[in-house]
């Protein structure tokens, strides 16, 4: 595959897998566009090295749920630069001991009382040389994201679908896509009970959650789309399905029984979107992207053995 990212090349390139039993399953002519074989287990280090390597400053901040934090964590490992991260105590377990791993600085803090953004806020007064990261609404975190549109741009899907938390991800394949002409179109898939991207789009305005939503897809509780997302994602992306707590977790289960692929609840949304959509996808050409794997163990045996008897029935191998 052509190499996109310039001088990325620590980027691994995405995982393309064509399963039969998904395809007859769902009865659709789909693919699955897996970031779960990058660099910390998701799409979010294409945008951490991105930036840790191209902003000035010795000292990184940033607010995660996990995912960009144990990116971010692992890029400045890398570069010899010094990591700052505020996750939630509902973090999962492994998203935490990951970003500890990597030799970052973890807080944990109470969302009911403070919001992420709130205490890095609190935290850059202290640190007047550090650079703030957004894990989404940040031009260096939707260019890195924008090597996996340019990958994506070389299919020739009808449809890509995208998970939406802060809408990092799907701005940087949408910037990814059109940077090469590609013209497909993009949809978001966002879980129901945080559905603030949903809201704006049809209010045609910038909508925030009241309050961090306890989905089970930790990695989109976010209060609402960055605002540099928002520009790309209310003229570029096609619409922003609203995804069930149940078909959330469904996908889980598929992915591991149809596609032997661990995938966190976060990257199973856009499978989630089509598992309740179907017809809407009929005789088109799909591409699901799943955004990462990083998977509280527990939550994950959970899931799987809560689908196992239901599911099964549906199958025949």
């Amino acid at each position: 595959m052509q190499n996109f990212n310039r001088n990325l090349d620590v980027i691994l390139p995405t995982t393309f897998i064509e399963s039969g039993k998904l395809k007859d399953y769902l009865g659709l002519d789909v693919t699955v566009i897996s970031e779960t074989f990058q660099h910390t287990g998701s799409f979010k280090f294409r945008a951490a090295y991105n930036l840790a390597s191209k902003v000035p400053n010795e000292q990184i901040l940033t607010a995660s749920s996990g995912n960009f934090g144990q990116a971010l964590a692992k890029a400045c490992k890398m570069l010899n630069k010094k990591c700052f991260v505020v996750m939630p105590q509902t973090s999962a377990k492994v998203k935490i001991e990951a970003v500890q791993y990597y030799g970052a600085f973890v807080e944990l803090i109470d969302t009911k009382r403070i919001s992420r953004n709130e205490r890095v806020e609190q935290l850059a007064k202290e640190m007047p040389d550090a650079y703030v990261a957004s894990a989404y609404d940040d031009p260096f975190v939707i260019e890195g994201n924008s090597t996996l549109g340019k990958e994506i741009a070389q299919k020739d899907f009808d449809v890509v679908i995208v998970p939406v938390g802060g809408g990092g991800l799907i701005s940087g394949v949408v910037k990814g896509l059109r940077s090469k002409g590609n013209t497909m179109k993009v949809i978001g898939a966002e879980p129901l009970l945080a559905n603030d991207a949903a809201r704006s789009i049809r209010a045609g305005r910038l909508i925030a959650n009241e309050s961090e939503r306890l989905t089970i897809a930790d990695g989109a509780r976010t209060l609402s789309l960055g605002k540099l997302n928002w520009e790309i994602i209310k003229s570029e992306v096609e619409e922003i399905i609203e995804v069930s707590e149940e078909a959330i977790a469904q996908a889980v289960w598929v992915y591991f029984h149809l596609a032997n692929l661990k995938v966190e609840p976060t990257g199973a949304l856009s499978l989630g979107a089509l598992l309740e959509n179907r017809e809407k996808f009929a005789e088109k050409k799909i591409g699901v992207v799943v955004s990462g794997g990083n998977v509280d163990a527990t939550t994950y045996a959970q899931i799987i053995s809560r689908f196992s008897l239901e599911t099964a029935k549906k199958f025949s191998y």
